[in-house]
């Protein structure tokens, strides 16, 4: 007998991740030296503090016992210490809040634990390809919001037909954003959570990036502005932001009955964090509340050298306020497929085309910095020698 994918899978993503992943054999196969801007996983590891807080739990003769599908009290205690001490907001840790292996975790999952299939959910175009995964999975219809540069990459509410609102069950917004480096004011979570009031749609605001921004801009959480928590259930991970992306540990925050419909789902399918991951997670998010130097200043210093580098090599960039993306648009007369397959083949340097993220991703390409310095420069270096020899076809 013979097996495909599933019809609802093969719709899940974009097939554009396995083509790089093609691309970066070929690439070594040519015998070019790789430098990858196109995965976001941080290349430095978690502080001292956290690191030693892991191994001891993990040689604890009690920490091999499955563990609460929510997470464990005292990490939903510190998620919301966390959230009053850097947001200013009140959560419940008994009914607000909830551990997650990462946030996509709960992204991927929360379509099913709220909508039924048929509904509707609005998803940002371009967007984190787990966004459209979730909808899939759950068998919602998606409509896509289009986020442009003219449009400062946020979406018009007002141009979503009444007919697909009222039928629309979620919304998925994210500020800062992956992969667009885009930033949201409180003005439009005003008015986004105004919109969800309206027409009575759950926004599910993943907010992962939060704590990597620039040049002095402070993320707001959606849950700030009045009334959010009737309307809005915010995500975060701990994998950017304090450089535990192997650990798979996030968290949920918001909206009682939707973190309790994830919940209900989630213990059903699995039994949670892993012990220590969680008493990890709680000393990163007890040194941030102390005090210790966030990653921001770092890839703010990695932004600048490596956007600087691009411009001396004759590509002009803006300078996002934060992530560690560059969302950056390419010359005309080339696709961002095309332009991604032949720099990675020429010069070893790997970047993702933006319409992985969606159609209206074409003529962007995303490159992700996670490299050392010298890489960056390095990667600079070799596309500008491409630019020379390619810019104009």
């Amino acid at each position: 007998m013979r097996f495909s994918l599933s019809q609802r899978v093969a719709r899940m993503g974009s097939a554009i991740f396995a083509e790089v992943a093609g691309w970066k054999a070929e690439a070594q196969a040519l015998g070019r030296d790789l430098i990858d801007l196109g995965i976001g996983s941080p290349d430095l590891p978690p502080s001292p503090r956290v690191r030693d807080v892991l191994t001891s739990s993990i040689s604890a003769d009690d920490s091999y016992g499955y563990p609460l599908s929510k997470g464990n009290e005292q990490f939903r205690q510190t998620v919301c210490r966390w959230y009053a001490h850097r947001f200013g907001v009140q959560l419940d840790a008994e009914r607000e809040a909830l551990a997650l292996m990462g946030s996509q975790d709960g992204l991927a999952h929360l379509p099913s634990a709220i909508a039924d299939p048929g509904d509707i959910a609005l998803l940002p175009d371009p967007g984190y390809p787990v966004y459209l995964a979730g909808v899939e999975m759950a068998g919602l219809h998606p409509y896509f919001m289009p986020l442009t540069e003219s449009g400062d990459y946020l979406p018009n509410f007002e141009s979503i037909p009444e007919d697909v609102a009222q039928k629309a069950k979620l919304m998925i917004l994210n500020y800062p954003s992956n992969p667009l480096s885009a930033v949201a004011e409180r003005a439009f979570f005003e008015e986004a959570v105004r919109y969800a009031e309206r027409s009575g749609i759950l926004i599910v605001h993943d907010a992962a990036y939060s704590e990597m921004a620039f040049d002095g801009f402070r993320p707001m959480s959606i849950l700030e502005i009045p009334g959010a928590k009737e309307v809005a259930i915010e995500f975060h991970s701990l994998s950017k932001s304090f450089h535990m992306a192997g650990c798979r540990i996030g968290f949920a925050v918001g909206n009682a009955e939707a973190v309790h419909a994830l919940q209900v789902l989630k213990a059903n399918i699995d039994y949670g964090v892993f012990q220590p991951v969680q008493e990890a997670g709680i000393a990163a998010l007890e040194e941030d509340m102390e005090g210790k130097p966030s990653v921001a200043a770092h890839y703010q210093h990695r932004r600048d050298l490596f956007i600087d580098a691009l411009a001396k090599e004759g590509w002009q960039l803006p300078k996002p306020k934060a992530t560690m993306f560059v969302w950056a648009r390419i010359p005309q007369g080339w696709t961002s497929r095309q332009i991604s397959r032949e720099m990675l083949l020429r010069t070893g340097v790997s970047v993702i085309p933006g319409d992985a993220f969606g159609k209206e991703g074409e003529g962007y390409v995303r490159m992700a910095l996670v490299q050392s310095d010298d890489r960056l420069l390095e990667a600079a270096a070799r596309i500008g020698k491409f630019m020379s020899e390619n810019w104009k076809r």
